[in-house]
């Protein structure tokens, strides 16, 4: 327990007289907080929780219905708890806490494991992916590395006798996303293994380590990925080849509509999401508006920057003209670099609250690039020992826009998630939790605001690069209509991609690849245009209330100054800040 841990245990201690359920709230807290970091150990490594870096998740259907004994029984002492007398911040970290074990129970009751065959962040990406943000220091790490690189092959067998038991209960994964993980491990299998992602760590340097120490790390990682992980991978791949591909759900039966249970599921995990219980229709209704709202913006902008306000002219021109595109993948990775730090000179200006942690971008790896998203953040290490990252996709640089390189800066790093989730991670007296964990609407939809708020801090080049704002809003807009497009409405992956190429302006391969990703992740998608819409509304009621009173900085420090919290909750956050700084 760190020192900062131990104040805010003392502060809810002292408040006991008057609030009968406080002292019980820290240690829970404490306690869900340990059984999450014991339960997810490969996020604990991400954001610097030492201790858990020789293990795995357990996804047995053993692991799984005791993470979700454990996360019930959590849940009623949570509630149990009684609000009255607690302090507004206790007030909070109970919220919080019962949204969080509420949206656990979202996700491990939804059973996407027993079906889900993932090309962005199933085992064949995401483990492969460990070795960028493992700790390799002293020798014991070593042998840390080595015994979860080891337990890789359990998990692979592990992941198989859960679709192997989907299967028997009629549920499959989508073909189009089997076809994805088998090219991928075909990939690797095509590798020598010394070219494997997993043994880079053999490169060292480890200065201080004794020479039986190297050369038992050596031996031990080569042999765990040479005889345990590469033959599992391979197992995986002969299963999806011959048992999952000719029993998968074609193109046309994208949704979990079409998977047993899957109507039930859908709408778990839009709460899991966006922490707020909401309709198919009405989510659909929301997008389909907010489509056409950008749209009209998209035309009128069109006009004034490329000479035509015709939507389906806008659209080909911005697809066709090589011009509007990037050459080589050095390009990308500089274009993000410089929307980096021109953020970064303009941030003090618009926030009080600002991040220790530093940002860097680095490209996305080969072995993950060809299917991955467009970019991605990943966490700072809470020690310090590793900066916020900026994931930068530069494969196929011809696909990728240069109209759309600084508003992917601005949502991926500052002043979108790397501002918000190092802020977070920084705030002193909060309990752990609420430091990492949070409402996924928060801060997706925190980065999607930001894409707009980038504009009032100048941030922009022209009117082009205003363009693919506009692009990147629809997209989150889009999403609200195809997610519960394909989920709830028996849309199929061609509809969904062809109502994407109408109203957006990314490039087809990045819509195939977001389109397959909302297949995997069902209702991930609806939190970007939910959270923004949220935080926007709460600014605009902010800015008529309080009219010349209302400062900007103090209005994204109160949004940033309490984790990434429910939706609910920061709307009583604003109000209370609205109200102070009224009096």
């Amino acid at each position: 327990m760190s020192a900062q841990d131990a104040t805010v245990d003392t502060t809810v201690t002292k408040s006991a007289k008057s609030a009968p359920g406080a002292h019980r709230l820290a240690p829970l807290a404490r306690a869900y907080w340990d059984a999450y970091l014991r339960q997810s150990p490969l996020f604990a490594t991400a954001i610097g929780m030492r201790g858990y870096d020789d293990r795995l998740s357990d996804i047995t259907p053993e692991g799984r219905a005791g993470w979700i004994a454990q996360l019930e029984a959590f849940y009623e002492k949570a509630v149990a708890i009684p609000e009255e007398g607690l302090r507004p911040a206790e007030r909070t970290t109970r919220s919080e806490l019962i949204t969080s074990i509420r949206t656990d129970l979202d996700w491990a009751r939804s059973d996407l494991e027993e079906w889900t065959v993932d090309p962005l962040s199933g085992p064949v990406v995401s483990f492969l992916n460990v070795e960028s943000y493992q700790p390799l220091r002293a020798a014991a790490d070593g042998r840390r590395m080595v015994a979860r690189w080891a337990a890789m092959a359990s998990y692979v067998d592990e992941h198989v006798a859960n679709l192997r038991r989907g299967l028997q209960a009629g549920k499959v994964a989508v073909r189009s996303g089997v076809l994805k993980v088998i090219e991928q491990i075909e990939d690797l299998a095509a590798k020598r293994v010394d070219e494997w992602p997993l043994l880079k760590p053999l490169a060292g340097p480890h200065p201080k380590w004794k020479a039986n120490d190297r050369a038992e790390f050596v031996d031990g990682l080569t042999s765990a990925v040479r005889d345990r992980v590469r033959p599992a991978f391979l197992r995986l791949g002969e299963v999806l080849t011959t048992e999952i591909l000719p029993q998968a759900r074609p193109d046309d039966r994208p949704g979990l509509m079409h998977v047993p249970g899957g109507t039930a599921a859908y709408p778990r995990l839009i709460h899991a999401y966006t922490g707020l219980d909401l309709s198919p229709d009405d989510l659909h209704a929301t997008g389909t508006r907010e489509v056409a709202r950008i749209n009209g913006e998209l035309e009128a902008l069109g006009e004034k920057a490329l000479g035509t306000g015709d939507r389906a002219e806008i659209l080909k021109k911005l697809r066709t003209d090589p011009d509007l595109y990037f050459r080589t993948r050095d390009e990308v990775e500089e274009k993000a670099r410089e929307a980096l730090a021109s953020a970064r000179r303009a941030i003090p200006r618009y926030f009080g609250r600002l991040p220790k942690a530093e940002c860097e971008v680095v490209r996305i790896e080969p072995h993950e690039e060809k299917h991955s998203t467009i970019a991605y953040y990943r966490w700072p290490a809470a020690d310090g020992s590793r900066p916020g990252r900026y994931y930068i996709n530069t494969y196929a640089p011809e696909t990728r826009p240069r109209y759309e390189a600084e508003v992917l800066a601005y949502h991926e790093s500052i002043p979108g998630h790397h501002l918000q989730i190092a802020i977070a991670q920084e705030l002193e007296g909060l309990p752990t939790f609420r430091k990492h964990l949070g409402v996924t609407a928060f801060s997706e939809g925190w980065g999607l605001y930001t894409e707009r708020l980038a504009d009032e801090m100048g941030l922009y080049t022209a009117d082009l690069d205003r363009i693919g704002v506009l692009s990147y809003d629809a997209w989150r807009a889009c999403r609200l209509v195809v997610d519960t497009g394909m989920h709830a409405m028996g849309w199929t992956r061609k509809q969904a991609i062809d109502f994407m190429l109408a109203n957006t302006a990314l490039a087809e391969n990045n819509i195939v690849n977001e389109v397959d990703r909302y297949i995997a992740w069902p209702g991930q998608a609806l939190a970007y245009k939910v959270g923004q819409l949220e935080i926007r509304r709460l600014r605009a009621d902010a800015e008529k209330r309080l009219g010349n009173r209302f400062d900007l900085r103090a209005f994204h420090d109160a949004v940033l100054g309490n984790g990434a919290v429910s939706l609910e909750t920061l709307r009583d956050l604003i109000d209370a800040y609205v109200l102070r700084v009224a009096d």
